[in-house]
């Protein structure tokens, strides 16, 4: 693949120096950002992420921050998920939709105060649909991008990693929650949540001039714990069937054709924009959905869709794919149509390399 130039467009972040010292291999860009995407090779990352415990430069996780009076009340016109129980220490999966029910982004949602959300997006530029909602219906609230980089700690040793530099009680949080620990003098909000099946934690890092110091600082602690540089890794996502907005879903989708359909509480999710549209969906349910599919063969890079064929009829697109060493098959992701996607169902995947015969699965792999 041709090189991808870098210009002042595509957004350095604060742990960037740390990310080439540890010999970053690759990057995608990604919300005007660079992402790593391997260091050793997607394999052994992929080992070591299973084994150990890496840190991941996240800060493409671009957060929007919801702050005032009607804070509230935005939060819940972009979701059809009911927020009403939601308490600051609290985070939320929230798939968001437009006035179709079309899925614009399904980032995580932090409650810092009641009147006061960071919304942490996936690659869209949600900023300017939810700035302009707010400027439109002339809501009593400030929307912005603050200076907010998450920094992930991902991995079998993630706790103990954490604890080294914030405390033994950064073990006590429960999933989807969060508190404020102290490191060297500066709160940092730090969340058990992350974009692997392996356990860990995200700090929401406040202040760019914070990013390295605490870089440094795990890279430190965690020597004996055998601590990289990582990022999230492809094959590890596709087994444990973490979507990627704009790969798996987009706006084309709504959230129960991506199986999220059990983040979405529509009957009572009043105020939200795509809520009609939803209502309807939910009533009569999606004719087409994500699965998880094992393709046989030697697969190409999965860059682009896939067509999922029976005979001549296409009845999906595989949307990732990648080979799974512990598994030892190709693991993927694909949108299948309602009449093929009950599981042992054969079918065939077009590929730039040809055409390879493929299972729709029960369930992901981890």
């Amino acid at each position: 693949m041709a090189i991808i130039a870098g210009s002042r467009r595509i957004r350095r972040t604060p742990f960037s120096d740390g990310v080439e010292a540890a010999g970053v291999k690759g990057y995608t860009v990604y919300n005007h950002m660079l992402l790593p995407t391997v260091f050793r090779s997607v394999v052994e990352d992929y080992h070591h992420l299973k084994s150990a415990v890496q840190v991941w430069d996240v800060s493409v996780e671009r957060q929007v921050e919801i702050r005032g009076p009607d804070a509230g009340r935005l939060m819940q016109m972009l979701t059809p998920r009911d927020l009403r129980a939601m308490l600051p220490g609290m985070c939320y999966y929230v798939p968001m939709v437009d006035e179709t029910g079309g899925m614009l982004n399904d980032p995580v949602a932090v409650m810092i105060a009641d009147d006061r959300y960071w919304v942490s997006i996936a690659d869209s530029d949600l900023l300017f649909w939810i700035k302009g909602l707010a400027y439109g219906l002339r809501l009593d609230v400030l929307v912005d991008e603050p200076d907010v980089s998450p920094l992930a700690i991902q991995g079998p040793k993630a706790d103990d990693l954490a604890a080294r530099v914030f405390g033994d009680k950064v073990k006590d949080l429960k999933f989807f929650r969060y508190g404020w620990f102290d490191f060297m003098g500066q709160q940092m909000l730090v969340a058990r949540s992350g974009y692997s099946k392996q356990g860990g934690f995200e700090v929401y890092v406040e202040g760019s001039k914070n990013g390295m110091p605490l870089w440094n600082a795990l890279m430190e602690a965690g020597k004996d714990l055998d601590v990289h540089a990582g990022c999230p890794n492809l094959i590890e996502r596709i087994e444990g069937g973490l979507l990627s907005y704009g790969n798996d879903m987009n706006r084309d989708n709504t959230p129960h054709e991506a199986g999220l359909g059990r983040f979405c509480s529509t009957q009572t999710a009043i105020g939200c924009v795509g809520r009609d549209a939803l209502l309807r969906v939910s009533k009569e349910g999606p004719v087409k959905q994500l699965r998880a599919l094992r393709i046989e063969g030697d697969i190409p890079p999965c860059d682009r869709g896939w067509p999922l064929m029976d005979g001549q009829r296409q009845v999906g697109t595989v949307t990732s794919a990648a080979w799974s060493p512990d598994f030892e098959t190709n693991v993927a992701i694909g949108m299948v149509r309602m009449t093929h996607w009950e599981p042992k169902t054969d079918v065939d995947v077009v590929t730039q390399a040809g055409v390879f015969p493929a299972v729709v699965q029960e369930t992901f792999w981890i």
